[in-house]
């Protein structure tokens, strides 16, 4: 039984030297952005709405893309911008996939509902440039909200919706009630009716859906819970389901695979579930 929840939602503290994982993300993501840049394959801070932080970077892949893959950066919602991530598009775009990845206004300046419509308007913009296919993935937070946009309450219009192909929530939370015991919604401003408007555990998927559920084997207890609470819940309601728990990860170097175009990570985000696979 969880008494202490702050501390089930307390990643940094189980990690040996976490401290160092955000500057050695920005580090790493600067140079791919230099590196696409010089290649003539990234386009930076595209507009898909009016607020200052309502931008998209896109990745270009050589040649035509296949589709867009879409990541949406973590940070318990108020931490954080597209910039810190950049390199994890690198798999994806050698497998010949546009990559996108949003920033969002962050919390305590936008409710957790209204971060869902940012997501869905960056995702509506992107649609409009790139055709094809479009899967999705983020990580912690944005693993939340990638499987909102999986809800039949999901803010993208009917066409971007149809695109989805296939998402990837990556340490996600699923069910947002237990934030309501923490000092971090001092900053969320989530009440129970947000907190249960906003969970996809507890709304019905956007049918046809195949989610993947990932989550490292080493992260806190409360991540491996709510990967597998949705994988288990919208296999009744019909969605194409699994939950992975990836090997000696914890929640954050369970990302790092994006990054490495055969990996097993990008090989799930870039294949939809078949039927065998559920």
């Amino acid at each position: 039984m969880i008494t202490n929840w702050d501390d089930a939602y307390a990643n940094g503290d189980y990690i040996k030297g976490a401290a160092e994982f955000p500057g050695m993300w920005a580090k790493l993501a600067s140079a791919f952005r230099d590196e696409m840049a010089a290649s003539g394959r990234a386009e930076l801070d595209i507009a898909y709405g009016n607020a200052a932080r309502e931008r998209y970077d896109l990745f270009l892949p050589e040649g035509t893309p296949k589709g867009v893959v879409v990541f949406v950066h973590g940070g318990y919602w108020k931490a954080f911008d597209k910039s810190t991530w950049s390199h994890l598009a690198r798999g994806a775009v050698a497998r010949g996939w546009a990559v996108c990845l949003p920033s969002y206004i962050l919390a305590p300046d936008a409710r957790l509902s209204d971060i869902t419509r940012q997501i869905g308007a960056a995702i509506d913009h992107v649609a409009n440039r790139i055709s094809g296919p479009i899967h999705l993935t983020g990580h912690s937070a944005g693993g939340h909200l990638v499987s909102r946009m999986n809800c039949v309450t999901s803010p993208l219009s009917a066409a971007t919706q149809e695109r989805i192909k296939n998402t990837v929530s990556i340490s996600g939370l699923h069910d947002l009630r237990p934030l309501l015991k923490t000092a971090m919604n001092d900053v969320l401003k989530l009440d129970e009716a947000e907190a249960i408007a906003e969970s996809a555990a507890l709304t019905r998927p956007h049918l046809p859906c195949s989610i993947t559920c990932w989550v490292g084997a080493d992260e806190r207890p409360e991540f491996v819970r709510q990967n597998d609470l949705l994988a288990n819940i919208w296999t009744g309601l019909g969605a194409a389901t699994r939950a992975v728990e990836a090997p000696d990860k914890h929640h954050f170097d369970v990302i790092a695979d994006l990054a490495d175009p055969d990996s097993d990570l990008v090989a799930c985000l870039l294949h939809p579930i078949e039927p065998e696979d559920a």
